[in-house]
């Protein structure tokens, strides 16, 4: 109790210093969950499956590791000079911490550049709704909106209630995963894992770790920042369009003055708009996590990553510490909260001149520190440097530049990498990955009832185990998009990569941040890729591919497929998308995988999606994976009951005790 009043009066500070105006004062709290307040707890369970070493990718057991500890002269083999990362129970705490509390400075790009509390959506009026919501918990934020606005040809009225996804466990004191701090004169909101990876169960009010948020309303709530055009890349906005919004006599005076003192600038209104229409067709659940130049989010991925390598829609983390986890990490916050990140490489992937690049994502920021004007003096990279606390990259977030810098790498897809002064490079990441690797789906029992094992029975005759193996039901394969027929826009979101392809070099993970001048480099081992899986990734002479996704947890985290279009509700009528999430309905697993191998259902469900005009701007059709196991391929209505159940109740260990 008296923790819980502490906090409080650290929360009421942090509203009462806005108006205050405490320029030094800067407290901060982010939600991290307590044993008792989690369903899933990983400390809860017994290690021993996942404790060890890693190195590289390769998994030891602590046997194993024992017997590799010295060389032939004595020399320590498990070292972090030779990249081994010792997995423990210290390692896990801290990657827990850093999952719910870490946002790695992206509070600075999202308050002062996005401008997510500049706009409806209030700092006061979320304060509001988290008080009324904490005492039982919620799994949707209700906001109330604070003033009117029309934002991509949709209008808010103040005083309306919105749903923003956002969690609230019981007795928080801000939503999970939105770590609040006053800092520079102003309350500043900033993301992690937490608010995508973990999610409240509505009955208990309680956190289920690795749960994807499924309602996660991100798309409003980019929309309703004052300054949505600092996620254009990651919509359909493209150079052209941008092109459309320059006016002539812009253009005409670069010309004539040269970008070094003019630097021709779209209309800002009319690229917001632009930008608002693609984001609020996002389905909630679904992020759209490339800067493709394509309005395509994907599904929120659960976090039950042990053994489900590859990562990524299209498997393209897949190198580098735990078996590519640790590149999927980096991509996370490297790239998608700080998108000044990619400055270097907007000619070639944007085909957005830099200077442009910059002033574009600068010119309509709230923090008038950061906001670019066209008859400034200095370019917009001047500016940028001027207020940017990184000097080794452009962007706020706490990032280094790798040896491949500014191309890209396997390792690096986003070019840059994630890391906070005083720590050594990956060490973050590497707890990051440790910690989601102990994460299982909340379970009472450890083995089948008879109806599972009869569905698991079901699962191998209907072939479903040839691409789905393993304990984690995975193949851990890439297969390509003319097999899995699925739409074919994120398959092919890394197309334009290979551009600025190289060999994955980085460094030794004893080097410390900052990068020493002098640090020794290491080339992060591929040979264990096939060259066909990477064609796929890459969509290099093909059309992409899809990762067979591992099915542990299903059961927290309807809809299914990549783009999240599986959906039905409780009712079989409420089927699509636009039938569930789009109306406040929480697909249910049940149903939603009956309609994943049921054709019959299917297809309603797909009609459904065709159907709304927002969810074709989205690409979300909920096609593809077209495997039936229904009375048209000779499988019974129990059979196909007994399936779901399996499917809902799978985790490692049970497939463990299964193959025994």
């Amino acid at each position: 109790m008296r923790k819980r009043f502490i906090i409080g009066i650290v929360i009421a500070a942090l509203f009462v210093a806005i108006y205050a105006g405490l320029e030094y004062f800067e407290p901060g709290y982010a939600v991290n969950p307590s044993e008792e307040i989690t369903i899933n707890h990983p400390l809860a369970y017994e290690m021993n499956d996942v404790y060890g070493y890693d190195i590289w990718g390769l998994s030891l057991s602590m046997n194993e590791a024992n017997e590799l500890m010295k060389d032939e002269e004595g020399r320590d083999m498990l070292s972090l000079h030779n990249g081994a990362v010792k997995v423990d129970e210290s390692l896990v705490k801290e990657g827990r911490d850093l999952f719910y509390e870490e946002t790695f400075n992206n509070e600075e790009y999202i308050t002062d550049v996005l401008g997510i509390l500049d706009g409806p959506l209030s700092v006061i009026n979320i304060g509001k709704a988290v008080l009324q919501a904490r005492g039982e918990g919620t799994d949707n934020l209700k906001v109330e909106l604070a003033e009117d606005a029309v934002i991509g040809g949709r209008s808010f009225k103040k005083g309306e209630l919105i749903e923003t996804g956002l969690d609230v466990p019981k007795g928080a004191f801000a939503p999970l995963g939105m770590p609040l701090k006053f800092s520079d004169g102003r309350l500043k909101a900033g993301i992690s894992c937490a608010a995508c990876h973990a999610t409240v169960d509505r009955e208990t009010g309680k956190v289920i770790e690795g749960a994807p948020n499924a309602n996660m309303n991100a798309g409003l709530l980019l929309a309703l920042a004052t300054n949505s055009t600092a996620y254009f890349t990651n919509t359909d906005v493209d150079a052209q369009k941008i092109q459309s919004f320059i006016d002539e006599q812009d253009w005409m005076k670069e010309k004539e003055r040269g970008k070094e003192n003019f630097v021709a600038l779209p209309d800002k209104e009319k690229v917001e708009d632009a930008v608002d229409r693609a984001l609020l067709a996002w389905p909630r659940g679904n992020f759209d996590s490339t800067m493709d130049l394509e309005n395509n989010p994907t599904q929120i991925p659960d976090s039950f990553t042990l053994g489900d390598h590859p990562y990524g829609w299209n498997g393209f983390a897949s190198i580098g510490p735990f078996k590519g986890l640790t590149a999927l990490n980096n991509n996370v916050h490297a790239q998608n909260s700080d998108l000044l990140a990619q400055a270097d490489q907007s000619d070639e992937l944007f085909e957005i001149d830099k200077e442009r690049y910059i002033g574009i994502l600068l010119q309509n920021a709230p923090n008038e520190n950061y906001r670019y004007h066209q008859e400034r003096e200095e370019k917009p990279s001047e500016l940028l440097a001027r207020v940017d606390h990184n000097k080794t990259v452009f962007g706020f977030n706490d990032m280094i530049r790798p040896p491949t810098y500014p191309n890209i790498s396997l390792f690096t897809p986003n070019g840059t990498v994630i890391g906070s002064e005083g720590h050594t490079v990956l060490e973050e990441l590497n707890a990051l990955s440790a910690y989601q690797n102990t994460l299982k789906p909340p379970s009472d029992v450890s083995s089948y009832s008879v109806t599972e094992a009869t569905g698991r029975e079901v699962f191998n005759r209907a072939g479903c185990v040839s691409c789905h193996a393993g304990r984690a039901r995975t193949n851990n394969k890439v297969i390509p998009n003319a097999v899995v027929g699925s739409e074919t826009s994120r398959a092919k979101a890394f197309e334009d990569s290979v551009k600025l392809l190289e060999e994955p070099w980085f460094y030794t993970l004893d080097t410390p941040i900052p990068i020493p001048e002098d640090a020794k480099r290491v080339k992060i081992p591929m040979n264990h890729l096939d060259e066909e899986q990477v064609d796929l990734v890459l969509a290099k002479g093909n059309e992409g591919g899809y990762k067979v996704k591992g099915l542990v947890g299903l059961k927290f985290s309807p809809p299914y497929l990549h783009d999240g279009g599986v959906a039905v509700g409780s009712e079989l009528s409420e089927v699509g998308l636009s039938g569930t999430l789009e109306k406040g309905i929480k697909p249910d697993p049940y149903n939603s995988l009956l309609a994943l191998i049921d054709r019959d259902l299917r297809q309603k469900v797909v009609d459904a999606n065709k159907s709304s005009e927002s969810l074709q701007h989205a690409h979300s059709t909920g096609e593809g994976h077209e495997y039936w196991v229904d009375e048209k391929n000779d499988f019974t209505k129990e059979e196909q009951h007994a399936l779901i159940q399996y499917l809902m109740a799978i985790d490692l260990e049970k497939e463990k005790r299964a193959e025994h």
